[in-house]
């Protein structure tokens, strides 16, 4: 069987074996670790870059996920279509056809979000990447009716943002966040989340976007998939990296230290740490800041937690059902958008087919004893429609919503590289053969035009147009999946529309093993 991990080498770190094909599966080690060699592998530029390897880089121009190959993931399950009937039409060929397949989905206390797909994306914050990006995530996700959900620290990593007395007073990122995906929302559809952590609540940030900014749905920040600790981005400027210290943030090494100050000055390192600190949750000021929220105006409110032990999961939904959340989303081992700790990112956590399997099982036995279930979201490495299909059917009828963040800011990427490329007047040659112009080479572009005119149609950034062609594909993607189970509305979907394809798999998901299904059903069928 091949190894789960690999240690001691990842283009994740920029490190790489000198004998790459003869390494130790146990520690990573190169078979012959030779004197002289002037370390390409993690050991190696640990001995001179230290604590610098530990995160993936380049940082603040990719995002990163695990390598770990998990015991049991979702390819382990197949879809499970059918010749026979529909559900939510009319059993008629010239009826239930994909087209007719309804995506739309409804959550929060009084069913008053609304989203025109499944999906949504749970949280994108202060790291570069997502900075850089934000025009075509955000427009991109209000064109298609989707949620976006505004990350941790964005206002405390913001020059412009002015605090008074500890609270926040005046953004810039933060404000601009929120306006650029209101401008483009359309009909009621999706809704923007303003997401915090501890930092965050110091500083008072959700009653800001609250107050000032119009946001009516806020998300309580447990953890990620990628880490059980604070987030982490890194600071090329001394300046920024002071600001930072002054308001509160752990910055490593100390930049308010005149020997860290010249020893950055004379080039012994270029960047700054900045962490966030480890939450302490317990149920009564989970349940004081719920309150709070409410009393501020917040409309719905969320939590957003990771891949930690049972237990906490278990807080997570108990949490939820006691004090009336609107949606949990819970976000299995492996994911991330940032800079976390890559062998973190690798080691830690409860895998996203383990972690959905518990929630799942958590979520029923409160539905069986009749207590209040939220709306459910669940992540950790979905990207393509398949795939959006098997989480929905895996937590059904609980789970509403998919979580995705690499794959949209993928979209968004190329749609802005390939922008730029149009207005250079250079198109490579694999894009160049459906066109030189944003009609010919974006495949939604003519649909947009007409709905919105020419010229709003111009101001939509390409990285906007990825997005929304590349959900326009998801869409289309998995109507065809719901129609070939004969499920023409996303609430229809069960967990009887998987098999597991292993017996292992079967035994962590409850999933029946794809020779065991329709046993009974079959045996009527034949007469015996």
């Amino acid at each position: 069987m091949p190894a789960f991990s690999r240690i001691n080498a990842s283009a994740a770190t920029l490190t790489k074996n000198r004998t790459e094909h003869s390494v130790v599966p146990a520690s990573g080690m190169c078979v012959t670790c030779v004197d002289g060699c002037i370390g390409m592998c993690e050991i190696g530029k640990s001995a001179y870059r230290g604590h610098e390897v530990i995160y993936p880089q380049p940082f603040g121009v990719i995002t990163t996920a695990a390598e770990k190959s998990y015991p049991v993931d979702y390819s382990h399950f197949s879809i499970m279509g059918t010749a026979v009937g529909a559900h939510g039409l009319e059993a008629d060929s010239d009826k239930a056809i994909f087209p007719a397949v309804s995506l739309g989905v409804a959550i929060g206390h009084d069913r008053g979000l609304k989203f025109r797909y499944p999906w949504l994306i749970p949280g994108v914050g202060s790291t570069n990447v997502a900075k850089n990006n934000w025009e075509g995530l955000a427009i991109g996700s209000a064109l298609a009716g989707t949620a976006l959900t505004i990350g941790e620290n964005v206002v405390g990593m913001d020059p412009e943002a002015v605090v008074e007395r500890g609270r926040v007073v005046a953004t810039g990122d933060l404000k601009r966040r929120v306006q650029l995906y209101k401008d483009y929302q359309s009909n009621g559809y999706g809704a923007i989340i303003v997401q915090a952590n501890v930092e965050d609540t110091r500083l008072g940030v959700q009653e800001y976007a609250i107050e000032q900014l119009g946001v009516e749905a806020v998300e309580l920040k447990w953890g990620q998939g990628a880490k059980d600790i604070g987030g982490e981005v890194k600071i090329a400027d001394l300046k920024k990296a002071q600001l930072l210290h002054e308001r509160g943030y752990v910055v490593l090494p100390n930049p308010v230290d005149p020997h860290v100050v010249k020893a950055f000055e004379r080039g012994a390192f270029k960047e700054f740490e900045r962490h966030s600190r480890v939450g302490m949750v317990t149920e009564e000021g989970f349940a004081q800041r719920v309150e709070e929220l409410r009393k501020a105006g917040a409309k719905y409110v969320f939590l957003k937690t990771g891949a930690y032990r049972p237990a906490d999961l278990a807080r997570a939904v108990a949490f939820s059902s006691r004090y009336k959340i609107d949606l949990l989303t819970v976000d299995g081992a492996g994911g991330g958008t940032g800079m976390s700790p890559w062998r973190m990112m690798n080691e830690w956590g409860i895998p996203p087919v383990e972690l959905h399997s518990l929630l799942y099982q958590y979520l029923k036995r409160l539905a069986d004893k009749g207590q209040y279930v939220p709306a459910v979201a669940v992540a950790g490495g979905f990207t393509l429609e398949d795939q959006i299909f098997k989480g929905l059917a895996m937590g059904a009828p609980f789970v509403k919503l998919v979580g995705m963040a690499r794959a949209p800011i993928a979209a968004a990427m190329v749609g802005k590289t390939i922008g730029r490329a149009i207005n250079d007047n250079q198109v490579p040659v694999y894009v160049e053969r459906f066109g030189r112009s944003k009609d010919e080479i974006f495949v939604t572009a003519s649909a947009l035009r007409r709905e919105m005119g020419d010229s709003e149609f111009e101001e939509i950034p390409a990285g906007a147009l990825g997005l929304y062609t590349y959900y326009e594909r998801l869409a289309q993607g998995l109507r065809q999946l719901m129609a070939g189970c004969r499920k023409f509305s996303v609430d229809l979907i069960s967990r009887d529309d998987l098999a597991s394809l292993t017996h292992e798999a079967s035994a962590v998901s409850g999933i029946p093993y794809v020779m065991d299904v329709d046993r009974e059903e079959a045996d009527r069928i034949l007469g015996c």
